[in-house]
């Protein structure tokens, strides 16, 4: 299987999840408990790898980050 990156990275969303956390003086930890009460199982170190970059988002999961932090997806996207 062939790992991509883009960028140097392996998600786009990463930077904005983070600003939209720090904007909101949310804790990495209370956004992933966020998560998890959506039904993504997520921990905090892996909050922090999709905000450097260095952990992949899926579909569903970038789905649930919006609606946690209260933001359009393609915002998120760098639209």
């Amino acid at each position: 299987m062939k790992i991509y990156d883009y960028g140097g990275k392996k998600n786009i969303c990463g930077n904005r999840i983070r600003e939209a956390r720090v904007i909101q003086r949310m804790s990495q930890s209370e956004l992933a408990a966020k998560m998890q009460i959506e039904g993504i199982a997520i921990e905090r170190d892996s909050i922090s790898r999709v905000e450097i970059g260095t952990r992949f988002v899926t579909d569903y999961e970038l789905k649930v980050f919006a609606k946690v932090l209260d933001v359009d997806i393609m915002w998120l996207l760098d639209y």
